[in-house]
């Protein structure tokens, strides 16, 4: 029954964990300064033919209704839309998938929280930071491998993605015509994936680095509490 419970328990820490580390690599992201960082690199602006000014404009709307909400992505240039009704429903199924993500990743960081306070004594919580030092590793590595894949099979990946996430088939559209690969070409997200993906592997190190140090405090201070009574008993009978 204890391995059980220790297995569950290691299940759980890696996957709240993963969830969380994915979620806090995505946020810095979705701020308009990267996106428009990434925009220029893409020269988004020669794709769509808008002025820097409108290009910051759109993306910005777009942004803030993908993030923020109402998610109605009608922003328009002198009165006229700029996305079609299928972008626009694509974007929508784009929120869809961020919100059940993120709310998954704020389930997680409500698991860890709970395994930490249930983790009761020194030897619980050494486990405790042993599976999260763990878990670091097992993200680093996944990612860098996974990462590496990606870049060389960035048009499969692409696809299944959205095979998976989209399977209604609304998010193919054409870089000729469609506004929304304009205004975010394969460019802007090939460099994106790739900074996500850094990221993951940083704060799945520094993690797992806070977790070593914290699991080696606690087995210190266990080993002191064990001597103390040697060391204090000779002088107590004299």
């Amino acid at each position: 029954m204890d391995a059980t419970r220790g297995a569950l328990a290691a299940l759980l820490t890696g996957i709240a964990a993963t969830l969380v580390v994915v979620a806090l690599a995505i946020l810095p992201f979705l701020s308009p300064a990267w996106v428009s960082f990434g925009q220029a690199r893409a020269q988004a602006d020669l794709w769509t033919g808008f002025t820097p000014a409108q290009l910051q404009t759109v993306s910005n709307q777009i942004l803030a209704d993908l993030v923020l909400g109402p998610p109605d992505f009608d922003v328009a240039l002198d009165g006229v839309p700029v996305l079609t009704e299928a972008e626009r429903a694509h974007m929508r199924d784009v929120r869809g998938v961020f919100a059940g993500f993120f709310a998954a990743a704020a389930i997680g960081a409500v698991v860890l929280v709970a395994l930490f306070l249930g983790a009761r004594g020194p030897a619980a919580r050494r486990r405790f930071w042993r599976r999260l030092e763990r878990t670091g590793l097992v993200i680093g590595g996944v990612t860098v491998v996974g990462g590496a894949l990606g870049v060389v099979l960035f048009e499969p990946a692409f696809t299944l993605f959205h095979e998976i996430f989209f399977p209604g088939g609304n998010w193919q559209f054409d870089p000729r015509t469609d506004r929304l690969v304009q205004l975010f070409p394969e460019a802007f997200w090939v460099e994106s994936t790739i900074a996500v993906g850094v990221t993951v592997i940083l704060l799945a190190g520094a993690m797992s680095l806070v977790a070593r140090w914290r699991g080696r405090a606690l087995a210190s201070g266990a080993m002191v509490a064990r001597s103390a009574p040697l060391v204090a008993g000779p002088g107590a009978g004299r």
